[in-house]
């Protein structure tokens, strides 16, 4: 399992960083390019896509590799 993938709010709009790094992986005008941008990470690396919003607080998770919580059903 690779990294989760975290977008975050940037001065600049929003970024992509990976959990843990100091740099950010890319940065965008919208949150929705932010996104775009770092799920095709997050599934290639089989782990998680942390969406915040703007006040820093997370909005939503989508998982892409093996899910601690999966859906109950």
């Amino acid at each position: 399992m690779g990294k989760n993938q975290h977008v975050v709010p940037h001065k600049d709009g929003f970024a992509v960083k990976g959990e843990g790094n100091s740099k950010y992986t890319k940065i965008t005008s919208t949150q929705k390019e932010a996104i775009d941008y770092a799920r095709p990470i997050a599934k290639n690396q089989e782990s998680e896509l942390v969406i915040h919003r703007p006040n820093g607080q997370i909005r939503a998770k989508d998982s892409y590799g093996n899910d601690s919580y999966p859906p109950k059903g």
